[in-house]
Protein backbone atom coordinates (compact mmCIF):
# COMPACT_ATOMS: atom_id res chain seq x y z
CA UNK A 1 0.00 0.00 0.00
CA UNK A 2 1.02 3.04 -1.13
CA UNK A 3 0.31 6.66 0.57
CA UNK A 4 1.26 9.86 -0.76
CA UNK A 5 1.39 12.72 1.43
CA UNK A 6 -0.72 15.95 -0.13
CA UNK A 7 -0.03 19.58 1.27
CA UNK A 8 -1.08 23.45 0.21
CA UNK A 9 -0.15 24.82 -2.78
CA UNK A 10 3.86 26.31 -3.01
CA UNK A 11 5.10 29.21 -3.64
CA UNK A 12 6.97 29.79 -7.02
CA UNK A 13 9.41 32.06 -5.47
CA UNK A 14 12.89 30.97 -4.99
CA UNK A 15 16.33 32.71 -4.32
CA UNK A 16 18.10 30.65 -6.61
CA UNK A 17 18.45 31.41 -9.94
CA UNK A 18 16.82 27.73 -11.07
CA UNK A 19 14.81 27.24 -14.25
CA UNK A 20 11.40 25.80 -13.83
CA UNK A 21 11.17 22.62 -15.51
CA UNK A 22 7.90 23.96 -17.52
CA UNK A 23 10.36 26.64 -19.03
CA UNK A 24 12.74 23.88 -20.79
CA UNK A 25 11.39 22.57 -24.14
CA UNK A 26 11.61 19.02 -24.26
CA UNK A 27 14.02 19.09 -27.04
CA UNK A 28 16.67 20.68 -24.54
CA UNK A 29 16.68 18.48 -21.59
CA UNK A 30 19.23 17.09 -20.59
CA UNK A 31 19.38 13.17 -19.88
CA UNK A 32 17.17 12.58 -16.51
CA UNK A 33 18.90 10.28 -13.53
CA UNK A 34 17.67 9.46 -9.80
CA UNK A 35 19.00 7.85 -6.77
CA UNK A 36 17.99 6.94 -3.99
CA UNK A 37 19.70 6.85 -0.35
CA UNK A 38 18.55 4.64 1.97
CA UNK A 39 18.91 5.28 6.29
CA UNK A 40 18.27 2.54 8.44
CA UNK A 41 15.30 3.01 11.13
CA UNK A 42 15.72 6.52 13.27
CA UNK A 43 18.98 7.58 10.92
CA UNK A 44 17.58 9.88 8.34
CA UNK A 45 18.95 12.69 7.78
CA UNK A 46 18.25 14.83 4.54
CA UNK A 47 19.63 18.20 5.43
CA UNK A 48 23.41 19.26 6.62
CA UNK A 49 26.24 17.60 4.29
CA UNK A 50 23.85 16.20 1.57
CA UNK A 51 21.84 19.58 1.37
CA UNK A 52 24.86 21.78 1.07
CA UNK A 53 26.23 19.55 -2.32
CA UNK A 54 22.97 18.86 -3.48
CA UNK A 55 22.35 23.02 -4.05
CA UNK A 56 26.53 23.53 -5.18
CA UNK A 57 25.39 21.58 -7.73
CA UNK A 58 22.58 23.69 -8.49
CA UNK A 59 23.50 26.75 -8.43
CA UNK A 60 26.79 25.83 -10.39
CA UNK A 61 24.38 25.07 -13.15
CA UNK A 62 25.45 21.58 -13.03
CA UNK A 63 21.77 19.49 -12.57
CA UNK A 64 18.48 20.69 -12.13
CA UNK A 65 16.18 19.23 -9.58
CA UNK A 66 13.00 17.64 -11.10
CA UNK A 67 11.44 15.84 -8.01
CA UNK A 68 12.66 14.71 -4.54
CA UNK A 69 10.43 12.31 -2.62
CA UNK A 70 11.07 10.99 1.55
CA UNK A 71 9.67 7.17 1.14
CA UNK A 72 9.06 5.61 5.08
CA UNK A 73 8.99 1.38 4.54
CA UNK A 74 6.69 0.41 7.67
CA UNK A 75 7.90 -2.96 8.87
CA UNK A 76 4.93 -4.53 7.09
CA UNK A 77 6.32 -3.23 3.88
CA UNK A 78 3.61 -0.42 3.34
CA UNK A 79 5.24 2.88 1.77
CA UNK A 80 4.11 6.86 2.43
CA UNK A 81 5.54 8.97 0.17
CA UNK A 82 6.21 12.47 1.34
CA UNK A 83 7.22 15.54 -0.82
CA UNK A 84 9.58 17.91 -0.47
CA UNK A 85 6.75 20.82 0.08
CA UNK A 86 4.90 18.68 2.64
CA UNK A 87 8.47 18.91 4.96
CA UNK A 88 8.07 21.68 7.89
CA UNK A 89 12.04 21.90 8.32
CA UNK A 90 13.65 22.18 4.98
CA UNK A 91 16.63 24.64 6.10
CA UNK A 92 18.30 25.45 2.49
CA UNK A 93 16.57 22.76 0.86
CA UNK A 94 13.97 24.98 0.73
CA UNK A 95 14.99 27.04 -2.05
CA UNK A 96 14.68 24.40 -5.08
CA UNK A 97 11.35 22.98 -3.25
CA UNK A 98 9.52 25.40 -5.40
CA UNK A 99 11.33 24.66 -8.34
CA UNK A 100 10.27 20.50 -8.32
CA UNK A 101 8.37 19.25 -11.30
CA UNK A 102 6.87 16.25 -8.96
CA UNK A 103 6.95 13.69 -11.86
CA UNK A 104 6.65 10.53 -9.38
CA UNK A 105 3.39 8.59 -9.59
CA UNK A 106 1.91 5.76 -6.99
CA UNK A 107 3.07 3.26 -9.23
CA UNK A 108 6.96 4.62 -9.35
CA UNK A 109 6.71 5.00 -5.64
CA UNK A 110 5.91 1.22 -5.29
CA UNK A 111 8.87 0.61 -7.68
CA UNK A 112 11.40 2.23 -6.08
CA UNK A 113 10.49 1.46 -2.83
CA UNK A 114 11.03 -2.47 -3.61
CA UNK A 115 14.68 -1.88 -2.83
CA UNK A 116 13.92 -0.91 0.46
CA UNK A 117 14.60 -2.75 3.99
CA UNK A 118 11.48 -2.82 6.21
CA UNK A 119 11.75 0.46 8.63
CA UNK A 120 13.91 2.07 6.68
CA UNK A 121 13.60 5.83 5.61
CA UNK A 122 15.26 6.84 1.95
CA UNK A 123 15.16 9.65 -0.03
CA UNK A 124 14.77 9.59 -4.19
CA UNK A 125 16.23 11.86 -6.32
CA UNK A 126 15.17 12.49 -9.57
CA UNK A 127 17.81 15.18 -11.70
CA UNK A 128 18.62 16.77 -15.10
CA UNK A 129 22.03 17.15 -16.44
CA UNK A 130 22.38 20.08 -17.35
CA UNK A 131 25.80 19.62 -18.29
CA UNK A 132 25.56 17.09 -20.70
CA UNK A 133 22.15 19.34 -22.60
CA UNK A 134 23.69 20.62 -25.46
CA UNK A 135 25.00 17.33 -26.43
CA UNK A 136 21.76 15.71 -25.80
CA UNK A 137 20.11 18.80 -27.82
CA UNK A 138 22.90 17.80 -30.83
CA UNK A 139 22.13 14.57 -30.63
CA UNK A 140 18.76 14.71 -31.29
CA UNK A 141 18.20 17.33 -33.83
CA UNK A 142 21.09 15.21 -35.69
CA UNK A 143 18.91 12.43 -35.77
CA UNK A 144 19.96 10.28 -32.86
CA UNK A 145 18.21 8.83 -29.91
CA UNK A 146 19.57 7.17 -26.58
CA UNK A 147 18.82 3.85 -26.78
CA UNK A 148 20.70 2.75 -24.14
CA UNK A 149 22.28 4.41 -20.42
CA UNK A 150 24.31 2.73 -17.95
CA UNK A 151 26.12 3.58 -14.65
CA UNK A 152 29.08 1.83 -13.34
CA UNK A 153 29.44 1.07 -10.00
CA UNK A 154 32.58 2.74 -8.11
CA UNK A 155 33.42 -1.12 -6.71
CA UNK A 156 33.77 -1.96 -10.33
CA UNK A 157 36.28 0.79 -11.44
CA UNK A 158 38.03 0.01 -8.22
CA UNK A 159 38.56 -3.38 -8.37
CA UNK A 160 39.52 -3.16 -12.01
CA UNK A 161 42.36 -0.58 -11.05
CA UNK A 162 43.41 -2.76 -8.52
CA UNK A 163 43.63 -5.43 -10.57
CA UNK A 164 45.85 -3.79 -13.24
CA UNK A 165 48.17 -2.66 -10.59
CA UNK A 166 48.71 -6.18 -9.62
CA UNK A 167 52.06 -8.06 -11.03
CA UNK A 168 51.04 -10.38 -14.22
CA UNK A 169 51.22 -14.02 -13.28
CA UNK A 170 54.00 -16.18 -15.60
CA UNK A 171 51.36 -18.20 -18.02
CA UNK A 172 48.53 -16.44 -17.93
Amino acid sequence: MVTRATGFPRPRSSQRKAQLMTDTSLDELGPVDYVIVEFPAGASNFTGEMAAELLALVDAGTIRVIDVLVLTKDEDGSVEATELSDIEELGELQTIEAQLAELLAAEDVEHLAAAMEPGSTAGVLIWENLWAAPFASAARRSGGQLIATGRIPIQAIIASIEADKEPATVGD
